[in-house]
């Protein structure tokens, strides 16, 4: 007889693991104990050692399907004696943390209860057990136990309670295990108040939408805003409440056969009967509600993840089988996660609240992924993946990363791991920088994080940047700036798993990012590994007049730059982009210099590029003249348009003196827009030849809001294989702005750990 001692690490809480651990034991007639701890789940166990091993092995093959094994060490110590296998009670024990499991999305066998009339939880919306539910929305601190979550004011009845502690159960230890007697309940307010409770709460709430009307829910990680997708006044009543006047709404559909009958899935659309249910953004296969996303040929859909989702949405034949279910705030605001603020905030929105009494404590957004050719890539990472790690190559000390100002997360690490925050937002909004600063503070708690280190962005003036100022002042640790262009270098490298130290070549495009000259940067070529780069090349430096009021209007940028390249002349359509008082003072400014800008943003050339062929002169949302720029593009088109690279800038005036020849010979917009592209792809490829003449590397990295643009990406890709280089881009996380936490915390790490 033997005992061991094992040690398991990972996402292990909330999963099932120790009734999974449990029921093993009693089959295979070990005798000892599991318990939670806050570092992650400690077994002991006695038997003949044979017994044992085999054992260690069968945990590590049969886990739970939600569970993920990240460390797992057994050693033999002292024999014990015990009577049986018992499950114990959690230990905390300060200064370590188990992985937290995000929310998931509800599981077969809840769901088959929820709609079978002989069972107890029949069309309970809050229905769930150890395979799904929420997790991550509701945690307060580790361990993961019920008194630590929002669940904690509901005391389980007895049928709950027997569930509850039986190891043979489902729903053994499921911390929100609630059913109609004993856990939360629905409310429906209309003008505050209250209405209607429990079933008939959902019945009218699902009058409201079928009637045309827009519904406010109380979702899994904040409100939501949804309304029928086919009902055009209520999609365009809900843009001008939420002020999203052309931005494309996400969309939820009863079943995968309704989304296949809108948008072309291939594959790479799995994602959407998974675990985590996000929104997958594809390609329109039927335009009926291409009112959903003005001049786009996309739509994004997700499947009901709750069990009031699939309660709203499960209906009679005419009840609407697709609806609009976007987040629950005004434009550019946090999500809503209260009922006193969704009054406040939404009441001129909704017709009604649909309303229950679980707490929200960490507010969570849909996470978001787009369906290329051959990729899938993450637009926005938050529910179903979030506070999950990225896995790096090397250990690093403990960092905290402030983020970037817009589409920020946060991330803070440990060891070879970094736990990104969960979707911020844009930080210049007040609220969602208060929600950002909260959330902050609560990862810190739930981790028992204390830095070594704080990075941030180099620019001066971002929010986030004085915050970490701030955090650094508090916990008397040195303050690391990291340029943005290198952050979007070192998150590509980390996420992929290559080594920290590996020189790489990155091509990082995006709108904008803090140069050290103080230039607008964004069509970055740099040299380097996590702990530094250099620019080995970039867009030629143009004129952007006014800053960010010239991001909103692309005409602005496109006159700008034909002004510089001396073609202002030869544009056909001058007289149409704006008046001739504005222009002449466009001019004056652009002479004078005043509020001028050089920017080398290849985000801000497809925004001229996209006015100057006529596609899109003024934005109502971030990269929007960009994106229909792509939509409109003809992939079959292979040719593109000169242009030179010059000491290491790759300059545009050829560009844009063809662009305006096809202009003038009136060729398609399709085919100029493709031509663009490839144009891109070229110089791109011939300024990576250029740089490995020097030095050779052989892998390259692909970071940046651009390269969201699907075509552009697939066709990179390509080209770089086609040069008998590596290539690399995001799966994980987003190439946006999403990633630099990542990027800072890897490249502040990796210059505290060469220090």
């Amino acid at each position: 007889m033997a005992t061991y001692q094992i040690v398991v690490k990972g996402i292990v809480q909330g999963v099932g693991f120790r009734p999974f651990i449990y029921n093993l034991a009693n089959s295979c007639n070990i005798t000892g104990y599991v318990k939670n701890t806050s570092s992650g789940v400690v077994i002991e166990a006695t038997a003949d050692e044979s017994t044992l091993r085999s054992f260690c092995e069968r945990i590590q093959k049969e886990a739970p399907k939600l569970s993920r094994i990240e460390y797992f060490d057994f050693q033999l110590i002292v024999e014990k004696l015990f009577s049986g296998f018992d499950i114990l009670e959690s230990e905390s024990r300060p200064g370590y943390f188990s992985l937290i499991p995000p929310d998931m999305a509800i599981c077969d066998d809840c769901l088959r209860e929820l709609r079978d009339p002989s069972d107890r939880r029949y069309r309970y919306p809050f229905i769930n057990c150890t395979n799904c539910g929420p997790r991550f929305s509701i945690i307060n601190k580790m361990p993961y136990d019920r008194p630590y979550t929002s669940m904690a004011g509901f005391i389980m009845c007895p049928d709950c309670k027997k569930e509850y502690k039986d190891p043979q159960d489902r729903r053994f230890h499921a911390q929100p295990i609630a059913c109609p007697v004993c856990g939360p309940q629905l409310s429906l307010y209309i003008a505050q108040n209250k209405i209607a409770e429990r079933d008939e709460a959902l019945q009218k709430a699902r009058s409201i939408i079928k009637s045309g009307g827009i519904l406010a829910l109380k979702g899994l990680g904040g409100f939501q805003l949804i309304c029928d997708a086919a009902n055009t006044s209520a999609v365009q009543r809900l843009r001008e409440g939420k002020l999203r006047s052309a931005k494309p709404f996400a969309l939820m559909a009863s079943s995968l056969d309704v989304v296949s009958s809108f948008i072309k899935i291939n594959d790479n659309g799995s994602d959407l009967n998974g675990y985590q249910h996000p929104i997958i953004i594809a390609p329109i296969e039927n335009t009926s509600l291409a009112h959903i996303a003005p001049g786009q040929n996309t739509l994004g859909f997700m499947l009901p993840y709750t069990p009031l989702h699939h309660l709203l949405m499960d209906g009679e034949p005419g009840y609407p089988q697709v609806m609009v279910v976007t987040s629950g705030n005004i434009s550019d605001e946090p999500m809503v996660v209260d009922d006193h603020l969704a009054f406040s905030k939404l009441g001129k929105i909704a017709d009604g609240f649909l309303s229950h009494d679980r707490p929200i404590i960490n507010r969570v957004d849909d996470s978001v992924f787009r369906i290329g050719v051959n990729t899938v890539t993450p637009m926005r990472r938050a529910r179903g993946y979030s506070p999950d790690p990225v896995q790096i190559s090397a250990s690093i000390p403990g960092i905290f990363a402030a983020g970037a100002l817009l589409k920020n997360t946060f991330s803070i690490t440990h060891e070879d791991r970094v736990f990104i925050s969960q979707h911020m937002g844009d930080l210049d909004n007040a609220e969602t920088y208060m929600a950002y600063r909260e959330s902050v503070d609560h990862f810190f708690d739930l981790f028992q994080f204390s830095p070594e280190g704080i990075a941030c962005d180099m620019h001066p003036d971002f929010l986030s940047t004085s915050f970490a100022s701030v955090m650094a002042e508090r916990y008397q640790v040195p303050i690391i700036p990291i340029q943005h262009h290198h952050a979007h270098l070192a998150a590509c490298l980390a996420e992929n798993l290559l080594p920290l130290n590996e020189d790489v070549i990155a091509l990082t495009f995006d709108g904008t990012g803090y140069g050290p000259d103080g230039a607008i940067w964004g069509g970055e070529f740099l040299l380097g590994s996590a702990a530094g780069s250099e620019r080995a090349g970039h867009l030629q430096y143009l004129p952007l007049p006014g800053g960010d009021a010239a991001i909103k209007r692309p005409y602005r940028i496109a006159l700008a730059y034909l002004h510089a390249l001396d073609l202002l002349d030869k544009d056909p359509f001058l007289e149409n982009r704006c008046s001739n008082q504005e222009l002449h003072l466009l001019i004056t400014q652009l002479d004078k210099n005043l509020n001028v800008f050089q920017t080398s943003s290849m985000g801000r050339l497809f925004d001229a590029i996209s006015s100057l062929i006529g596609i899109r002169h003024e934005v109502s949302y971030e990269g929007q003249a960009a994106i229909e720029l792509e939509e409109i593009a003809d992939p079959s088109i292979e040719d593109g348009y000169p242009f030179s690279l010059v000491d290491g800038q790759f300059m545009v005036k050829s560009l844009f003196e063809n662009i305006l020849v096809d202009i003038s010979e009136n060729i398609s917009v399709p085919v100029i827009s493709s031509r663009f592209h490839n144009t891109v792809i070229s110089a791109s490829s011939e300024m990576i030849q250029h740089i490995i003449g020097s030095k050779p590397i052989n892998t390259v990295l692909l970071s940046g809001g651009v390269w969201q643009n699907q075509l552009l990406l697939s066709k990179m890709q390509i080209e770089i294989h086609h040069l008998g280089l590596r290539v690399f881009t995001h799966h994980l996380i987003p190439p946006n702005d999403g990633c630099i936490s990542l990027g800072q915390a890897v490249a502040a790490g990796s210059i505290m750990k060469g220090r």
